[in-house]
């Protein structure tokens, strides 16, 4: 009869179920903010230099997010194809993260090293020149677009004030560590570097 009152009452419903999933938010929500796991970096991550910021932000302006995740699952299936499984502190500097969902392609927590620059340059600006079934499209306009060196002051900084560990020299020095860089460049740099601190250990 009670269950019964509350489906016909859509205001208390609606208040209900707010109060629901609050509580089930503060359970999921409160406990990984106060580890040490999820709010520390893991051992030999550092905020990503400026190239490679500029990189992450033109991998996430393309959404290559919505085919390529960047989380390994502890299970033996995933680290025996990729390697170590992802944890919580590799992810301290990512605003936002890059999990990803789905794997149109492969995952590529751990692709950093594993080609080329040139490998690289050839596959993001036509994927079939290096792997012929591949149904990624290519982004060849990256070759062309310069990084923009006072943007990336500006966005060190902004995360120099949210908390990364940048110091005022390498904010300083982020328009010349871009100067004459393509965003594929940016890109490459990026991919480069993901999961070659933990997939050394």
């Amino acid at each position: 009869m009670k269950h019964e009152k509350i489906e016909k009452n859509i205001n208390l419903m609606m208040v209900l179920i707010v109060v629901a999933i609050s509580i089930g938010g503060l359970i999921e929500i409160v406990p990984l903010m106060l580890s040490s796991d999820a709010t520390e970096p893991y051992e030999g991550i550092e905020p990503y230099p400026a190239l490679q910021l500029a990189g992450r932000d033109i991998y996430v302006r393309e959404g290559c997010y919505a085919c390529h995740s960047q989380q390994i699952r502890p299970f033996r299936s995933e680290t025996e194809r990729y390697g170590p499984y992802s944890v919580a502190g590799e992810f301290v500097y990512d605003r936002p993260f890059q999990f990803g969902s789905k794997r149109t392609g492969p995952d590529l927590a751990r692709v950093g090293k594993r080609y080329s620059d040139d490998w690289h340059r050839i596959h993001l600006i036509n994927p079939r020149d290096v792997v012929p079934e591949s149904n990624m499209p290519g982004y060849p306009w990256l070759a062309d677009a310069m990084i923009d060196g006072e943007l990336m002051k500006s966005k060190l900084r902004g995360l120099q004030i949210l908390g990364d560990p940048y110091s005022d020299e390498e904010v300083a020095a982020a328009p010349g560590a871009v100067a004459g860089k393509s965003e594929l460049d940016a890109l490459i740099a990026y991919l480069q570097n993901l999961g070659t601190v933990r997939s050394a250990r």
